[in-house]
């Protein structure tokens, strides 16, 4: 068992976001009676690129952090990491599902992403070193 759950309320979040678009996902298939694809349905290609994107961004961005905060990455930091990694999924999940093209709540969503992983990174570096 790891011995602080700093992270635990962030994954969770997350855990409930990537569910909402996993339903989101299914309830525009219905609708569409597009068994696979996307059917050349709008929505339906917003909604998967949406959920995709989360998948490929949210996971191993908080694997990091708690990695980073088991090796001893100060809480401040990891409450730091995962607020960014919140905010960016959200507007990552928001911008993705009204439209597929470029937008400036997509284009923060999609770089803080990118810092947050390099952060929560070189935090877990620092602390394996054992600078705290």
């Amino acid at each position: 068992m790891l011995a602080s759950l700093t992270i635990a309320p962030y994954a969770a979040i997350l855990g409930l976001l990537a569910a909402l678009l996993t339903v989101n996902v299914i309830a525009n298939r219905v609708r569409a009676r597009v068994d696979a694809g996307d059917g050349g349905v709008a929505r339906l290609a917003q909604a998967i690129r949406a959920q995709a994107n989360f998948i490929e961004q949210a996971p191993l961005a908080l694997v990091v952090i708690a990695l980073a905060e088991t090796a001893g990455a100060r809480a401040l930091t990891v409450h730091a990491l995962g607020v960014a990694l919140l905010a960016s999924r959200f507007a990552s999940a928001y911008a993705l599902n009204r439209s597929l093209g470029q937008s400036p709540l997509r284009q923060f969503g999609g770089g803080l992403s990118v810092l947050v992983a390099v952060a929560a990174s070189v935090a877990l570096l620092l602390a394996l070193g054992g600078v705290r």
